[in-house]
């Protein structure tokens, strides 16, 4: 609560040295205003705004200027009314900032014009160092050479603090803040200033910025295989999964494992259905094939364990669903699709609109696509009832008809089982990808020709390829080279 102080009563005119009359505001001889009382004698000093002798101008001194010694308190102030001693007059340049009533701001800066400050000193010709600048808050010894493309600092440019109002916000100095220290190893990063630590509730503890939720992005790189997952741009929630892994078979040669699964977002819960079937069939696979089950029975046991796990998110336990009074009552469910690469086979299997793409290395051989939609427009075009072009332009096309749930119909996972002659790449993908490169040249041309050599880079480069044509669904990408061991003598293909 602030205090009112009330003003003392002058015995003489401190511009005149004239007695005032009782009440007077203002001296009768020459004009002075009575109110302005000089400061007391023990308050803090203060510097007045004039033109020393020696010097041509003294405008204030520059906030972030070495401080001016102590000087003895100045004379009483000129009588405004009163001429004033002959000083070479200063002509100061118009105040470029402007209030909210749109009338300059009576604003200048130590270094509008070269002089010396109140102590004698020359002003310093640097501009003035803007706390909300981040280069300017680099120290020196760690500041990175100036790149010669880069705009010289303009005062004015949009990074400068908003100077319209009366007062500056005050903001701590960055030259003297205490730098922020590193993370420690295993500790999740801030996406915004990349060096605070994000807390228990997803907020940086150096900026505060709120952290994206992990499914948001995903990303993963196991050996030769890797997969990425991200939101896209119009879901408020990723509802894809992925699994990635490898293990041995009996002889000791490796298998690698591949599994993508799409959330049914008119389901209930289709992120913890998703997430479910991934890991499933994922831990299933790494069950049965270390034991010499064959790849492609392998897959259809996965796929049933999967459609197992999805089942039971079906059995709330109660009390469960008390606060979602509005959420959609239909069982979880989701979409999956996979891929195994073991003694020189390729196996798919897949439940869905998931799909899995063959690219070849040499891209002069054709590409191909491996699985075949369980949807309304695959039906027609299966049936005979529609062409392709007919089917896929019907508002139905994309409807599915088979998927993992306690409500779907009688499960019927689909296998493959492939024998390629050549080296290629395996793409594995949901439909938020493969909607932007639907045939199987489409998405040739969409994967980086170096993918197979690094296939991490290839999934973010095709998650890209979605979100910049759109990215309206959520996009899930496993990429798995595929390399020969010895030459084969042709290609098999068996399909259950």
């Amino acid at each position: 609560m602030s205090e009112s102080h009330q003003q003392p009563a002058l015995a003489r005119c401190p511009g005149c040295e004239e007695p005032p009359a009782s009440g007077d505001l203002f001296c009768g001889a020459c004009g002075y205003d009575l109110s302005a009382v000089p400061a007391r004698p023990d308050d803090r000093p203060t510097m007045a705004i004039t033109v020393p002798p020696a010097a041509p101008s003294a405008p204030a001194v520059s906030p972030t200027g070495p401080p001016a010694p102590a000087v003895p308190p100045p004379a009483a102030p000129p009588v405004p009314d009163a001429p004033a001693p002959p000083v070479a007059a200063v002509q100061w340049p118009a105040a470029s900032e402007r209030d909210s009533s749109d009338v300059p701001a009576p604003v200048h800066r130590a270094t509008d014009l070269p002089g010396t400050d109140s102590g004698g000193k020359p002003l310093p010709t640097t501009p003035p160092v803007r706390h909300d600048d981040r280069a300017a808050a680099v120290p020196a010894a760690a500041e990175p050479a100036a790149d010669p493309a880069d705009p010289p600092y303009s005062p004015d440019s949009s990074n400068s603090p908003d100077t319209s109002g009366d007062f500056a916000l005050a903001a701590p100095d960055p030259r003297t803040a205490e730098p922020t220290p590193t993370p420690a190893a295993g500790t999740r990063v801030c996406v915004a200033c990349r060096s605070g630590r994000v807390d228990p509730d997803g907020y940086c503890e150096n900026c505060g910025h709120a952290q994206p939720r992990e499914r948001d992005h995903m990303e993963q790189e196991l050996g030769s295989v890797a997969a990425v997952s991200d939101r896209g741009l119009r879901h408020h929630r990723n509802e894809d999964s992925f699994a990635v892994s490898s293990t041995a078979l009996p002889d000791g040669s490796p298998a690698v494992v591949a599994i993508v699964c799409d959330g049914v977002s008119s389901a209930s819960r289709p992120d913890e259905a998703s997430a479910a079937a991934a890991v499933a069939a994922n831990e299933a696979l790494l069950e049965s094939l270390p034991r010499g089950t064959h790849p492609q029975q392998a897959m259809h046991e996965a796929i049933v364990a999967a459609s197992e796990a999805v089942n039971v998110l079906a059995q709330d336990p109660p009390g469960a669903a008390e606060h979602e009074a509005h959420r959609h009552q239909n069982a979880p469910a989701c979409t999956l699709v996979g891929a195994i690469m073991a003694g020189g086979l390729l196996v798919v299997g897949w439940v869905g609109d998931s799909r899995v793409y063959w690219v070849p290395e040499d891209r002069t051989g054709p590409p191909a696509r491996l699985t075949e939609d369980d949807s309304w427009a695959a039906q027609m075009v299966a049936a005979g009832l529609m062409n392709e072009a007919e089917a896929y332009a019907d508002e139905r096309a994309h409807a599915i008809t088979g998927w993992l749930g306690a409500d779907s119909y009688e499960l019927e996972p689909h296998t493959a089982s492939f024998k390629p002659d050549r080296p290629g790449l395996v793409v594995v993908c949901t439909d938020g990808l493969w909607n932007y490169a639907e045939s199987a040249e489409e998405m040739a041309a969409a994967v980086p020709p170096e993918a197979h050599l690094r296939p991490l880079h290839g999934a973010q480069v095709l998650v890209g390829h979605a979100l910049d044509g759109g990215g309206h669904d959520n996009v899930t990408v496993a990429l798995l080279p595929f390399t020969l061991e010895q030459q084969g003598a042709g290609s098999a293909c068996t399909t259950v």
